[in-house]
């Protein structure tokens, strides 16, 4: 009985290790462990999956930049009113008034009600310390309210800022203004082929210099588009002065549009 046992447990082992062997992936010599590249090639493994490891960079990486200048067409204001009172209410009601006109003005200056967008309303107490008493009190309220005008003619900047000035007086509050171009894939478009130009350039520059034969692109990336905003801060300050003398100069200068792309070629 016991040798009956022992010739089924070999028969089973044995059979164990044929099925071991039929499966494996790659031929492994004795002594050694198969490398991670060797599993991915095998037919079982990577052939079905159509995955490929490789632990070396291969071909040519290179990055190219576009740029293009554009005079900007739009600018953009972010202004508004801000009205301190005793209650609520009369704080409310200072502001609301005072942006009524600046609404106004904007409107006749050929500003249309859509670029006109509230950026920010907000009420906030407002408080005084009492040293004496060692404590904090309540003396009044504070209503913002800004919002950004979409100015189409550049040329107008100036004047409007001065308008509103002039219409909400010492409550005017003018924060920022920006310019901006209300149809930019135009010069994304020709930045874009200039960017893809320059890495061509760098490529075969590359491959001359290194002795090498340049093959097709296998690939080819576009980093983030930037334009970096042109802003002037506080143009009239925390608070507007109503007799102006000089009317307010706006530069709009020039916007550059920049792209970068990555491109990968065979390299032989």
């Amino acid at each position: 009985m016991r040798k009956l046992w022992l010739l089924l447990s070999s028969l089973m082992l044995a059979v164990v290790l044929v099925v071991a062997g039929g499966c494996a992936p790659v031929d492994v010599q004795r002594g050694s462990s198969p490398s991670i590249s060797a599993w991915a090639e095998a037919a079982e493994f990577g052939g079905h999956l159509g995955i490929i490891f490789s632990q070396q960079n291969v071909g040519l990486q290179v990055a190219g930049e576009g740029k293009v200048t554009a005079v900007p067409d739009i600018a953009l204001l972010r202004l508004g009113v801000e009205a301190e009172a005793d209650t609520v209410t009369e704080a409310q009601r200072r502001a609301a008034e005072a942006m009524d006109k600046v609404i106004k003005v904007l409107k006749g200056n050929d500003v249309s009600e859509k670029d006109i967008q509230t950026q920010r309303f907000s009420i906030y107490p407002v408080r005084r310390w009492f040293d004496r008493e060692d404590r904090e009190e309540i003396v009044g309220y504070r209503v913002t309210n800004i919002v950004v005008a979409k100015i189409r003619e550049v040329d107008k900047a100036g004047t409007v800022v001065d308008a509103v000035a002039e219409v909400g007086g010492d409550l005017t509050r003018i924060e920022t203004i920006s310019f901006a171009v209300d149809e930019p894939a135009p010069y994304y478009e020709e930045a874009r082929e200039k960017a893809v130009e320059d890495a061509m350039m760098k490529a075969k520059q590359m491959a001359d210099v290194a002795g090498v034969k340049l093959g097709k692109a296998i690939y080819i990336s576009e980093g983030t588009a930037h334009v970096p905003p042109v802003i002037a801060r506080d143009v009239y300050g925390l608070e507007a002065e109503v007799q102006a003398a000089v009317p307010t100069s706006i530069s709009p200068g020039e916007l550059e549009f920049q792209v970068t792309v990555l491109m990968v070629y065979e390299i032989y």
